[in-house]
């Protein structure tokens, strides 16, 4: 069974995980020609002192992390889990129960709560307060029986746990059902800044478009 508990051990530090957000969100937008078909997204003013990291698949199925002074919270929701707060009008019970006070407040943002229900959306949460050394989860989640993934975390956060540029690769190359060269893919995930080469590479239609446009 893959969940939040199992995410937990195979996520990097906040830093590194910020880079890698970041990361993605770069990538998208440089391999794809439309900004609004876009999974990954960064926002690095997305509140005072917080950035957020977002992926929404446009399916119904949604993550953000958010990077705060009081720590790290990452909130994944599965559309089509039994763990959704829409089968029973509340998120499940031990999901957020632990969540420290110092970001309870981030699942109370009106971007991840939908009208007709009183409750955040998520399926599966994950925190890292400032100063910890471990990621956390809920200490007594009620799992669904049944299923291989019951919060969704395997499919949501997997180029989370599998940072590899391979990995990202075979993502990206899937979505956009076109080869992306996997230099490229090492160059931004290592943290460089997008040269026009490297731009060039992941999208060789983009300086054409920029004529025409």
């Amino acid at each position: 069974m893959s969940t939040a508990r199992e995410t937990a051990t195979l996520l990097p530090g906040p830093e590194e995980l910020r880079t890698h957000v970041r990361a993605l969100a770069a990538l998208d937008a440089a391999i794809g020609d439309d900004p609004r078909f876009c999974c990954y997204t960064f926002d690095s003013a997305w509140a005072p002192g917080e950035e957020t990291a977002l992926m929404d698949n446009g399916s119904g199925d949604d993550f953000s992390v958010h990077f705060t002074p009081a720590g790290v919270l990452i909130r994944g929701f599965d559309h089509e889990s039994e763990m959704s707060p829409y089968v029973n009008d509340e998120v499940r019970p031990g999901v957020i129960d632990d969540v420290p006070a110092s970001l309870r407040p981030l699942l109370d943002d009106p971007a991840f709560r939908d009208e007709g229900i009183d409750a955040s959306r998520v399926t599966a949460c994950l925190w890292r307060e400032a100063g910890d050394t471990v990621w956390r989860t809920g200490s007594a989640i009620d799992f669904p029986a049944g299923s291989e993934d019951p919060d969704g975390s395997g499919f949501l956060f997997g180029l989370l746990t599998d940072r590899s540029p391979e990995a990202v690769q075979a993502y990206f190359e899937d979505y956009y059902e076109r080869p992306v060269p996997l230099e490229a893919i090492r160059h931004v995930l290592a943290g460089r800044p997008l040269t026009p080469a490297v731009t060039k590479a992941l999208d060789p239609t983009a300086a054409l478009r920029a004529v025409t446009e």
